[in-house]
């Protein structure tokens, strides 16, 4: 499956009082970087809310944090579809600096209707996509 790459700049908002990013804007960038792979391949979140009655939501997360990251680095944040089912999605996700992880994560997202919060297969042309 194919792994997909977003930029990422630490600003000072993404940081404690260490001077290293806070532990939970890990969690932010990979949120983006998934929404960006979306947006890569034609799907807005918003158009899908709309149009299709779909929202992916985080269903459970497992992240292991390596090495701190800081103000004004040049992080490069990837997304890769482990496992594909009918109504959620594995991610293996990582976030590096010049070649060095510095966290890795596995995210399971699940297909949901917003109006009943019920499970809702994913669309065939999105899962084909991200195959």
């Amino acid at each position: 499956m194919k792994t997909f790459h977003w930029p990422i700049r630490v600003y000072y908002e993404d940081t404690d009082a260490g001077g290293v990013v806070f532990y939970a804007n890990y969690l932010k960038f990979l949120e983006r970087t998934r929404t960006e792979m979306l947006r890569d391949m034609g799907f807005e979140q918003d158009q899908l809310i709309a149009e299709q009655k779909l929202i992916f939501v985080v269903r459970s997360v497992q992240i292991d944090y390596l090495a701190p990251a800081r103000f004004n680095d040049e992080l490069e944040a990837t997304a890769q579809v482990t496992q594909a089912k009918k109504v959620s999605l594995n991610f293996e996700q990582t976030v590096t600096r010049n070649g060095d992880v510095l966290c890795k994560g596995n995210v399971r997202i699940a297909c949901l209707d917003p109006t009943t919060m019920k499970p809702k297969a994913i669309p065939d042309n999105l899962l084909q996509k991200l195959l």
